[in-house]
């Protein structure tokens, strides 16, 4: 049973996040967020074209691009050819779908597009608080504690309050793992089905969340080990998953067979093709780093990092390195912090066991994926590891209140002390929005 204080905590957090990201919705200067231009191209190209569209030779300019990052995007000149940017018309529809209406209602308001994008994020937080609360019950805290990482993790807000179709992913990811979950037995087992649509509705969303057709085969494999299913029944669960997965997500692949032919279902060889001028990881490291590669993984790795916590716009306006100091600080004191907590309570058994075992494989595609992307193309960007954040936001919350647990016998009000921690993080987001993204971005 969910508690009134309990209830009381995340209508607060998810409150203090919606004021948050309208700040950042409203402040953040126009089309300086990554790759905003493109997404928003893509929702006017449905609504005043009638039509969803094609990625054609053309649509992706690098040296134009460039001179917009760099003029901040303040250059009359540039800002008439705005409308060319569309590198990103390869995408699945459904994000822009969703959209349009809010486009073609406020004649294409940014600022109306990027709120509706704030309130997926909300929707993102709350799936997570139920993910982590019926995953450890006995400890409320851990998952308002994940929740309010969530909310306020600065990066994390700067994406979801600008036009971009990683907010809708990330509430397919996390709705799919609020599913996993239920099903592997955390509460009344869901129909497989609902599996399966989900899946679906990754397929229409984004190529970097089609893990989770692998993830909901991986709960039905969980599930149908524990419980010792005859081969048909488990047979019939992995069908009621796959079907209207491939059906549903059959029709956006045929979509793109007929258009860019070959095997290219997703639109991403017709989109390598295009991208010409965009850094490629062999000519990257010879060309900046003498051909070392242990410094070209030194930067990789250091401005993931950063990138992950806080470096706005388009990648040019970094935090001080006091900063980034601190959350290294942080994240060792919640590595150490969940050792102590699995020390004192041992790995769970069951359900719960099954639903640490799909995060761990959520982690590893995630981060996998992210690394092969950068044996081709140069993309430190810590926003691609944002659909493991559930799994990470659990990492936080253990880790809290593995250091919590030390003390929460002689001190029981301190078991609180982590999520309040984490809501303070809060006042640290407003601050990244006043001190460095509006004076440093046009």
């Amino acid at each position: 049973m969910i508690r009134r204080i309990e209830w009381t905590v995340i209508i607060f957090i998810l409150a203090a996040y919606l004021v948050i990201a309208g700040q950042y919705a409203v402040r953040t200067p126009e089309w300086q967020a990554p790759d905003e231009p493109a997404h928003y191209n893509y929702v006017a190209q449905i609504v005043d074209e009638g039509r969803l569209p094609v990625l054609e030779m053309g649509d992706w300019q690098q040296t134009f691009q460039e001179q917009l990052v760099t003029s901040g995007f303040d250059d009359p000149a540039l800002m008439e050819r705005l409308d060319t940017v569309q590198y990103e018309d390869h995408q699945p529809p459904l994000y822009y779908l969703l959209q349009a209406p809010i486009y073609a209602l406020t004649d294409g308001d940014l600022t109306a597009m990027r709120l509706f994008s704030a309130l997926l994020g909300a929707g993102v937080i709350l799936a997570a608080w139920a993910i982590l609360w019926k995953l450890f019950p006995r400890w409320p805290g851990i998952a308002l504690t994940g929740a309010a990482f969530i909310a306020f993790l600065p990066q994390h807000i700067a994406i979801l309050a600008s036009v971009s179709n990683d907010s809708l992913a990330e509430f397919i990811v996390a709705l799919t793992l609020l599913a996993a979950t239920v099903y592997l037995g955390n509460g009344q087992p869901v129909n497989p089905v609902v599996l399966g649509l989900l899946v679906a509705a990754a397929f229409w969303t984004k190529t970097t969340i089609y893990f989770l057709a692998g993830i909901a085969g991986l709960a039905v494999a969980l599930r149908w080990r524990r419980e010792g299913w005859p081969w048909k029944h488990g047979v019939s669960h992995l069908a009621a998953v796959t079907v209207p997965a491939l059906l549903i997500g059959g029709i956006w692949w045929v979509r793109n067979l007929d258009i860019y032919g070959g095997a290219d279902f997703t639109g991403l060889t017709r989109h390598e093709n295009i991208t010409v001028g965009q850094p490629r990881t062999e000519e990257y490291i010879d060309t900046m780093y003498g051909g070392s590669t242990r410094i070209y993984l030194e930067n990789y790795a250091k401005t993931t990092f950063h990138s992950f916590w806080g470096q706005f716009g388009w990648m040019a306006v970094p935090m001080p390195g006091r900063v980034y100091t601190a959350f290294l600080f942080f994240t060792m004191l919640v590595i150490a912090g969940a050792v102590l907590f699995f020390w004192q309570h041992g790995l769970p058994g069951g359900p719960q066991r099954d639903v640490l075992i799909v995060f761990v494989a959520v982690i590893g595609f995630v981060f996998a994926a992210y690394i092969l992307y950068n044996l081709d193309f140069v993309q430190f960007q810590g926003r691609y590891l944002y659909p493991a954040l559930i799994p990470l936001a659990l990492l936080v919350g253990v880790g809290l209140h593995g250091w919590a647990a030390l003390v929460e016998d002689q001190f029981p009000a301190l078991v609180w002390l982590p999520t309040t921690l984490m809501i303070g993080l809060a006042v640290f987001a407003f601050y990244a929005l006043e001190t460095y993204i509006v004076p440093n971005l046009r």
